[in-house]
């Protein structure tokens, strides 16, 4: 059970019947004017990340009808209807614009909305009356390049989207924007502004039906959609779906007891290992970055070990004075105040390492652990270099990057000894194609040993050789620098706080995204070059101040089993989809249904909380209060029917 002790409510009795138009599935129907459509892909980022179920109908080929929204037994086959514009134009080639979707679609859309009381949404809503009016009325209109607008929140806006800060501004770039006003008198309220120019709205229409939209197109990857994407789909659900959206962050720190190359400006060769002092400035540095970012919570670093250089011998305290190692005396002292994940007792390439050596490399580093009283967990693993799961080089010898040869071609003696001393876990690296699952926040069953699960990382360009500023300067303008090796680099080297702010900014829309997998750094990083400085406290710090420009609901930081566990269930909710049953709310009884199609976990956001009952702990049975939104993850077993009380907000 999750720390709150709660369980999604289940209804005990079967609901009776309810009058037709109260029963829609809990399936999102996406409409664009053709798959070129810049706000399709908009739309399918947002419900792919949340997990809920969609169809999509292209407008230039897909009549719309009463059979394609109604099913035979009555039931609404989707609970909202989401619209990449309001008008879906196209150019008919003699310069005008004209809808993709016919009157008699259109007619037909409106009469289900109407009939089943479902929301509409639009991405970018031109001002006027086609193909109906929604209370907007032109101003200027025009594109928006990559320096942004910055709108804001209205008070409906704000609770709208509560999970934002309700003084945040909103950017908007990469954009055509129109300014509008409403019509007077119409029944609009305005959601987003730019002075007095309304950019966002809930409108109601003659017959009843309720309406959003805003006033410029958005993109898959743009920040203004991380940050109303979620607000949206959730007003056109009333806030009951399935699937769910939170935030996280987790940060490994790699390789820590070991010593690393170090990259001096001046070329010289070097190694470096946190000192005693840099371990007890890691922990005032977390905690100062607590206190600061209070949605950060009790934020705790993962510590990615290698114990080789562990000394037993080193009493565990805060002080180098009377120690044969003051960082294995600093890293006992402050045992609980860091998570601990086995790296290996060495840190070797485990390409094509032998049984005994992959299994004693897994085992002496628990048993290094043990020795000093660092809680470890048996069932996660971190390779070195993430090597043993099918990226090396043919040469081990070659300096070039890896070649990703496909997780077939993984060390077979390492899965099978990670296996054997009870590994579960084994992390990935989403720079490698084969290691990105096929969902978001999902993670991939080894094809070769299924009891091995891969939860892939995010890595960063916070050089693993970087300790000082000057040093991460050098290090990355030799890559992304006016004369580095990337194939996208800037035109001109970048000073510090710049390379700050845009690694900063990628950590922030993986944040922003909901992503769950956690970011790799080093341990050379945590080095504290100046008073309470270091390069992985000043990114994170840059990344939890923008985090915190914007939103008003925390970041979640479980530990490595915690998080695993997330990503399986995760995986098993997608699992669960492909099957294509619908869940069904009767807004009636407020009864939702599911026949399962196999034997998973689902997540459901807007069902009711209770106290869980001892048929609920003895399965998967979760609920937790995220924001305002009540988010459950409940076990499901094929063919036996589960029945939820739904919450729907107003």
């Amino acid at each position: 059970m999750t720390s709150t002790e709660l369980a999604p409510a289940r209804m005990r009795s079967t609901p009776g019947a309810a009058p037709a138009g109260s029963g829609v599935a809990l399936r999102q129907l996406v409409i664009a004017a053709d798959e070129k459509d810049l706000g399709l892909a908009a739309w399918k980022s947002i419900l792919d990340r949340i997990g809920t179920p969609y169809d999509v109908i292209l407008a230039t080929s897909d009549p719309i009808t009463p059979s394609r929204l109604v099913r035979a037994d009555g039931v609404g086959r989707y609970q909202a209807v989401l619209l990449t514009d309001n008008a879906l134009l196209l150019p008919d080639g003699n310069g005008n614009f004209t809808s993709a979707l016919t009157a008699e679609g259109w007619n037909a859309l409106w009469e289900y909305e109407r009939n089943f009381k479902v929301r509409q949404v639009s991405l970018k809503s031109s001002p006027g009356t086609f193909p109906e009016d929604n209370c907007l009325r032109p101003g200027t209109d025009g594109p928006v390049a990559a320096d942004p607008v910055m709108a804001t929140l209205t008070d409906l806006g704000s609770t709208i989207f509560d999970y934002l800060k309700p003084g945040a501004r909103i950017p908007i770039q990469n954009s055509y924007l129109y300014r509008t006003q409403f019509a007077q008198p119409c029944n609009a309220q305005p959601l987003l502004t730019l002075g007095t120019d309304v950019l966002g709205f809930v409108s109601t229409a003659t017959d009843g039906r309720e309406r959003a939209g805003l006033t410029f197109s958005m993109g898959e990857n743009q920040i203004v959609t991380d940050l109303l994407g979620y607000g949206l789909l959730r007003w056109a659900t009333r806030g009951v779906f399935l699937g769910e959206h939170r935030h996280w962050m987790n940060v490994d720190v790699d390789d820590w007891f070991a010593s690393t190359l170090r990259g001096s400006p001046d070329g010289s060769a070097g190694t470096f290992r946190l000192s005693g002092s840099d371990a007890a400035s890691v922990g005032r540095q977390q905690a100062a970055l607590r206190e600061r970012y209070p949605l950060v919570g009790d934020f705790t670093l993962n510590i990615a070990f290698n114990g080789a250089h562990l000394n037993s011998q080193a009493p565990a305290q805060c002080d180098s004075a009377n120690t044969p190692d003051a960082l294995s005396s600093y890293s006992r002292c402050l045992a609980r105040e860091f998570r601990w994940i086995n790296h290996t007792f060495s840190h070797p390439a485990m390409n094509d390492t032998p049984y005994d050596e992959n299994r004693t490399q897994i085992e002496k580093n628990l048993e290094a652990a043990s020795s000093v009283g660092l809680p470890v967990p048996a069932t996660v693993l971190k390779t070195p270099e993430y090597s043993g799961l099918g990226v090396f080089n043919a040469d081990p010898r070659s300096l070039s990057s890896p070649t990703d040869h496909g997780l077939n071609k993984s060390n077979t003696t390492l899965l099978t000894a990670a296996k054997d001393a009870g590994v579960k876990y084994l992390h990935g690296n989403m720079s490698f194609a084969s290691h990105r699952p096929p969902c978001f926040n999902c993670g991939t069953y080894h094809p070769l040993q299924p009891d091995l699960f891969i939860v892939p990382d995010w890595p960063t360009n916070i050089a693993f050789e970087a300790t000082t500023p000057e040093e991460q300067v050098h290090l990355y303008n030799m890559v992304y620098g006016a004369n580095g090796g990337a194939a996208d680099h800037a035109d001109h080297d970048l000073t510090y706080d710049e390379i700050l702010d845009a690694e900063s900014n990628i950590a922030l829309r993986h944040a922003m995204s909901g992503s769950v997998y956690t970011h790799t750094l080093h341990q050379g990083n945590l080095h504290e070059y100046a008073s309470g400085r270091s390069l992985m406290f000043d990114w994170l710090n840059a990344v939890l101040a923008k985090y915190s420009s914007y939103y008003d609901v925390p970041l979640k930081n479980p530990d490595w089993p915690a998080l695993a566990s997330y990503v399986q269930a995760r995986s098993s909710h997608f699992a669960e989809l492909a099957g294509g049953h619908d869940a069904v709310w009767n807004r009636v009884t407020g009864a939702i249904s599911y026949t399962p199609t196999g034997d998973n976990s689902l997540f459901f956001t807007g069902v009711a909380a209770e106290q869980p009952t001892g048929a609920d702990r003895n399965r998967i049975q979760e609920a937790e209060m995220y924001g305002s939104d009540s988010i459950a993850r409940v076990a499901v077993t094929a063919a036996d029917e589960v029945t939820l009380f739904a919450r729907p907000r107003p």
